[in-house]
């Protein structure tokens, strides 16, 4: 398989704070872990662009983008959305990046480019709703990606898998009402963003787990309750939101995965893609802040996009 990874420097400009757990760091963290593991020279790397606004308006209420672009602060100055949610100078820039790799990496595997592709990029967007940034997300970069892949390439379904371990509940408000967008996720719970689980329909399995949820317990629940899903909607492109906070390093969250369990994980989608979907992929970064976890889930992640396992 080929598989591209997309990034840009402007994610690594966007900061929040000495004191903030998103930091620059994770995307220096995934790098080093490619190259320990001797696979940096195995992807194709390729630059963000910047997401046009057209992008972000088909998924975010102009209210919302307004609250990003419109509040950016100085250089050196932080300007507080909500307590977590922190824009600096960069921010905006980066969150336009981020959205336009998704949108980017989404044109070239639906061309037939590339197989599938990785975006190594901050901020992360599965909290981010239609009217409001939140939780350390700006725009949701999946929601805008899968959003282009329907309305600018005619697909007439689409997955998204969040195995994130906070509920993706922007994406989960972004396609409530759309029957061409089947959802799968799991989440710790009780745990922010402390909504309650939205009922499983034909479109929406967003399953909560408690916390100290080990990898027995998520296959399990892949087996029952996503893949049966997956296979009555057969989507033509799954976008997965990979977070890798539910690591068992990570002390952001509680439940007890470890690098081989989100390698099956994976290796399952890439199964239902190449299935349904012509094997199309398309995942973007979201938690994950064990900086060591962190880049070794998402070398794991990447070997079985690329089938080197």
């Amino acid at each position: 398989m080929s598989t591209a990874i997309y990034s840009h420097p402007d994610c690594l400009r966007h900061e929040m704070g000495d004191w903030h757990p998103e930091a620059p760091a994770r995307l220096q963290a995934i790098d080093d872990q490619l190259i320990l593991a001797r696979l940096d020279g195995l992807f194709e790397q390729r630059s963000a662009p910047l997401a046009d606004l057209e992008d972000v308006l088909r998924n975010h209420t102009p209210g919302a983008v307004a609250l990003v672009r419109d509040q950016v602060p100085a250089e050196g100055d932080y300007y507080p959305l909500d307590g977590d949610t922190i824009l600096c100078h960069h921010s905006y820039r980066a969150a336009l990046r981020a959205a336009g790799a998704a949108v980017a990496a989404t044109d070239a595997v639906i061309a037939g480019d590339i197989d599938n592709a990785f975006c190594s990029v901050r901020p992360p967007g599965h909290h981010a709703t239609p009217t409001e940034p939140m939780g350390f997300c700006f725009f949701n970069n999946v929601a805008i990606a899968a959003r282009h892949a329907m309305e600018v390439h005619g697909l007439e379904r689409v997955a998204i898998v969040d195995f994130d371990v906070h509920h993706g509940n922007g994406t989960a408000a972004a396609f409530r009402d759309d029957p061409r967008v089947l959802m799968v996720s799991l989440f710790q719970h009780p745990f922010y963003p402390y909504c309650d689980p939205e009922p499983y329909t034909a479109t929406s399995v967003n399953v909560p787990v408690p916390a100290l949820c080990d990898g027995e317990a998520v296959r399990k629940l892949v087996n029952e309750l996503w893949l049966p899903a997956l296979h009555a909607h057969k989507p033509q492109m799954i976008f997965i939101s990979a977070g890798f906070d539910g690591h068992r390093e990570d002390d952001m969250g509680g439940i007890g995965l470890v690098e081989a369990d989100y390698a099956w994980i994976t290796r399952q989608m890439m199964a239902v893609a190449k299935q349904y979907a012509k094997g199309r992929i398309v995942s973007c970064l979201e938690g994950g802040y064990a900086l060591s976890a962190l880049g070794r889930s998402v070398v794991a992640h990447l070997r079985a996009l690329a089938e080197l396992d």
